[in-house]
């Protein structure tokens, strides 16, 4: 399954530029131009990472930024922000609002891809390249992809890399602080329910597959991955 681009853009010739880019260079380009609009696809959709216009109707790109950062389930979504604002105060703006990384208008499309590029590969799972297959559930870390059967499992990269740890490690329980620690990294400073929200949001990809029960919850100790 290609990375999926949110892109927040309220001007429909930028964002169909965007859009077009996106798609010719692999990714799946979702599309919305305003707040209400990205939430939608951001439940419905769940991107690998956010194209954020400064300026959007009804609230600014600031705001959101501030926004999907504060939520468990956008909080590790990368944020590219794009605006016309090229001074360095506005820059600093933009990154103390939560975003990753940010471009000027008028933009190459070259170099707008190969930021994209770089920031995925910087926050999908830095894994090995060898396929995992436990009871029927395929997961393939070089094209990104989760099958059982010929049904394909559509996942965020949050729950990419919490699926691919839990089939590494078959069996064994841990504790929301330890997956917190294996998934996110140690030095992330997300509240403990965040892990919560991610298994409920991987045991639903998983559901459409009847693979749900693969993850179990041991009370009072966390989560195991067992056939």
């Amino acid at each position: 399954m290609s990375a999926k681009v949110l892109i927040v853009e309220d001007e429909p010739a930028i964002q169909e530029l965007l859009a077009f880019n996106v798609t010719q260079a692999g990714f799946r380009a979702l599309r919305a131009e305003d707040e209400k609009g990205a939430w939608q696809q951001i439940r419905q959709n769940s991107p690998d990472l956010i194209l954020l216009d400064w300026m959007l109707p009804g609230t600014s790109g600031l705001l959101l930024a501030r926004q999907f950062r504060s939520e468990a389930s956008t909080s590790d979504i990368p944020i590219i922000m794009l605006t016309a604002r090229g001074e360095e105060h506005d820059k600093l703006l933009g990154f103390e609002s939560g975003v990753d990384d940010y471009i000027t208008k008028p933009f190459s499309p070259r170099e707008l891809m190969a930021r994209i590029r770089a920031m995925l590969r910087r926050h999908l799972p830095a894994i090995p390249e060898e396929p995992l297959s436990i009871e029927g559930l395929e997961l393939s870390p070089i094209s990104h992809r989760v099958k059982s059967g010929n049904i394909d499992i559509d996942l965020g990269p949050t729950e990419f890399r919490l699926l691919y740890f839990f089939m590494s490690h078959v069996d064994r329980v841990y504790s929301r602080s330890q997956l917190l620690n294996h998934v996110w990294g140690a030095q992330a400073f997300i509240e403990e329910r965040t892990v919560d929200v991610h298994i409920r949001r991987l045991r639903k990809a998983l559901e459409a597959a009847g693979k749900d029960y693969l993850i179990q919850t041991v009370r009072g100790s966390g989560y195991r991955f067992s056939a």
